[in-house]
């Protein structure tokens, strides 16, 4: 098949294979890339999608397609959900340790047979001179290098093994190389593409931005208690708590289960036995929540974690930001609390005593930037992204984060960052934050004494503010851009341009003010706002559930290989009864359809039976069955409260696009809750007299609204407070 072909029939095959009508972000022109056998670099973040864009071309190509991933538990949820989307069992395969001998011939004659389209791999794998032979005897469609941050030593989880890859993939074949990663800094970014040798490669990034993520700093008083509190609260959810060490691993572990919570351990010291019956217990929904060291989960595809909980802080943001994005991965709802003290800070620096002094610079110039985002006073989404070096209003975070929820107090901050800019510039050399304090401070240190900086005119001119004040100035002048840290020389602090015209000609700015933790009670912290609506069926949902449970234990399977989440809440939003209406669910396709739907549809025809349901598609989603999916989800985006900016942003449309989906909706007979987003654009009074005024209009006309309210509102947003208009009074 020409290159024109596969391109003009991607779009079909995603909906025939994968059951999606549309792809996500730049999806489409990635796959394009690969087919067009060019090198692409993947930059997307955990539920972006990434998976998809190695899956299709690769189903789409002639040959087999070899995927470096790094772990075996991985490679076999990958293989399960693959073969999930069609009847050929050989589709995919993993090749590694764990398999008999037996089991590998097998996949090497399924390989050469043509069946297989997929072969995921440990980089361990490929070093083995047997299989460089056999790969090299095979036709390679292309190379997919997953979780690519492997490959640097400045990525939170390197891995010596992945630095090979470039010559032992030369020595199989030269093909296309695709490597992707949901996490890299620009260093890390230059390390991959320099060692994999893909200079000419094109390169896709996507926003860091995980929108449906809430992002909370607890402080660490009655930590236990609050865990448990929590975990009560979203009963039935799954979640992971990350604790630092096994021993803490073991207790919390043991705590949930003495209070009731379906809860398992996961560390390192536990036997590999143990280890995988675990992961199963929890990938298979058999158990809640998982309590595990930073050894569990990379890349882990379980779509439906609902919370991420840091017992203790993580030791970088790149950590913390890979972990917290294993919540949420459907686009639902994502939960991420982390607990904050600095005497662990303090206990992590002191593990770092042993290490060589260039590595304990590194570890402590990454601990301090994981300080500056639990103390700070700013949106924590912003200050995340500002860490991957994307810009980020704070205004676009929607409350997403406790900050911004729950705004500090701020303070004017112009005289200290003058000071700050003149006292660096006097210090004429790169210095850290610590020794820019004492001169701040006035202190008489060896440091202060040597460079004769006790000399200096602002030496001891910040005194009159504490530590703390001095900190939050400069750890806020980086996230705005006035200051950066030179990584090259562990962290040093330079002045940006910004700084040097700020001091040109200085302007008014205010900073937060740092959270006095020891002080504060953890309820008095933000806390996602509630989610769940009226439009989907709880009941059908419930029952959708263990329908999925009960055929995933009949075919050993995670529940989320039979339909994830988002599919079973669409069928309970959309009641389809026949498979062909089935098909039309986003994320069902033909093979699942075929393989799994009988017995849903089956169970959904009785529950609207039984309870006299009018169902959607009957009342105005049958005439548009193509475009149903995208009704239902943004139906349940507006059951969990999502901002309407943020739906849109997600589905790919423009706002006006989305308020007439919404408008088409409530036509069809469906209630909408608006309740959460006209509640911050207008008051009660106010919305009594625009209803007043659409109710003496023949048919509700906006022209009515534009002409009365034109001044005051948007057209978009007099779109809104119409459909609301429409859902209140005719639904």
């Amino acid at each position: 098949m020409s290159y024109v072909e596969h391109t003009a029939g991607i779009e079909e095959s995603l909906k025939r294979i994968f059951g999606f009508n549309r792809f996500k972000g730049q999806q489409k022109s990635i796959v394009e890339n690969v087919l067009a056998g060019k090198d692409t670099f993947v930059i997307m973040p955990t539920g972006g999608g990434k998976s998809l864009c190695y899956q299709l071309p690769a189903l789409l190509s002639e040959g087999t397609a070899i995927i470096v991933s790094p772990l075996i538990a991985l490679m076999k949820n990958q293989v399960d959900s693959i073969r999930g989307f069609g009847e050929q069992e050989g589709v995919a395969h993993f090749f590694n340790s764990s398999l008999s001998k037996g089991e590998r011939e097998k996949v090497k004659q399924d390989i050469v047979s043509g069946k297989t389209k997929m072969l995921f791999v440990a980089p361990e794998s490929l070093t083995k001179e047997e299989n460089i032979h056999f790969l090299h005897s095979i036709q390679v469609s292309f190379f997919a290098i997953d979780e690519a941050h492997c490959i640097s030593e400045w990525g939170h989880d390197f891995r010596p093994e992945y630095r090979r890859l470039r010559a032992i993939i030369e020595e199989i074949d030269r093909a296309p190389i695709i490597a992707l990663t949901a996490t890299a800094t620009p260093k890390v970014q230059q390390d991959i593409l320099k060692n994999l040798g893909m200079s000419d490669a094109t390169l896709f990034k996507d926003s860091f931005n995980r929108s449906s993520l809430y992002y909370e700093i607890r402080p660490k008083v009655e930590v236990n208690k609050e865990i448990i509190r929590f975990i009560r609260q979203h009963s039935g959810k799954s979640g992971i708590i990350y604790c630092q060490n096994r021993k803490k691993v073991e207790e919390i572990a043991e705590l949930l289960q003495l209070n009731g919570i379906s809860a398992v351990p996961y560390h390192a010291g536990l036997d590999s036995k143990t280890r995988n019956l675990h992961q199963d217990l929890f990938l298979h929904q058999e158990v809640d929540v998982i309590v595990a060291t930073i050894a569990f989960g990379m890349g882990i595809d379980k779509p439906d974690i609902r919370f991420i909980i840091h017992h203790d802080i993580p030791k970088s943001l790149e950590s913390y930001y890979q972990e917290t994005g294993r919540a949420g991965r459907d686009g639902g709802e994502g939960i991420c609390v982390a607990f904050y003290d600095y005497n662990d800070v303090v206990k992590l620096e002191k593990l770092l005593s042993g290490k060589p002094l260039a590595e304990q610079e590194i570890h402590k110039l990454l601990l301090q930037e994981v300080v500056a985002f639990a103390e700070s006073g700013g949106c924590r989404r912003q200050a995340l992204l500002h860490y991957f070096g994307e810009h980020f209003g704070p205004e676009n975070c929607q409350e997403m984060c406790d900050n911004c929820a729950n705004p500090k107090e701020t303070f004017p901050a112009k005289e200290a960052l003058l000071l700050l800019f003149d006292t660096l510039l006097a210090m004429k050399g790169k210095y850290k934050m610590a020794q820019v304090l004492d001169v701040l401070q006035g202190r008489r240190t060896n440091h202060t004494e040597t460079y004769r900086h006790t000399e200096l005119p602002q030496f001891g001119k910040g005194k009159a503010f504490p530590d703390t004040y001095w900190l939050a100035v400069m750890r806020q002048a980086l996230v705005h851009d006035f200051l950066f840290k030179e990584v090259e020389h562990y962290g040093t602090l330079m002045l940006s341009k910004k700084a040097l015209a700020f001091i040109e000609s200085p302007f008014s700015i205010d900073f937060f003010k740092d959270r006095d933790f020891a002080s504060l009670q953890s309820d008095e912290l933000g806390t996602q706002p509630s989610k769940g609506g009226s439009a989907l069926d709880a009941l059908l949902l419930a029952l959708l559930r263990d329908l999925r449970k009960q055929i995933a234990r009949q075919r050993n399977l995670p529940p989320f290989v039979i339909f994830q989440d988002f599919s079973l809440e669409e069928m309970a939003t959309a009641y389809p009864i026949t498979m062909e209406e089935l098909k039309q669910v986003s994320g069902v396709g033909e093979g699942k359809a075929m393989k799994f739907g009988k017995a849903f549809v089956e169970l959904i025809a009785r529950h609207v039976e039984e309870h006299e349901i009018d169902r959607p598609m009957d009342v105005g989603f049958k005439s548009v069955a193509n475009k149903s999916a995208i009704k239902v989800a943004i139906i349940q985006s507006i059951d969990r409260k999502i901002p309407l900016d943020v739906i849109a942003r997600n589905k790919d449309l423009e706002l006006a696009e989305l308020i007439h989906e919404l408008e088409a909706i409530v036509q069809a007979g469906i209630r909408l809750d608006l309740d959460y987003y006209v509640g911050k654009l207008t008051d009660a009074d106010e919305l009594e007299g625009i209803y007043d005024l659409l109710r003496e209009s023949d048919d509700a006309d906006i022209q009515v609204l534009i002409d009365e309210y034109g001044d005051v509102y948007s057209e978009d947003e007099l779109r809104v407070l119409r459909v609301k208009f429409l859902s209140d009074m005719g639904n």
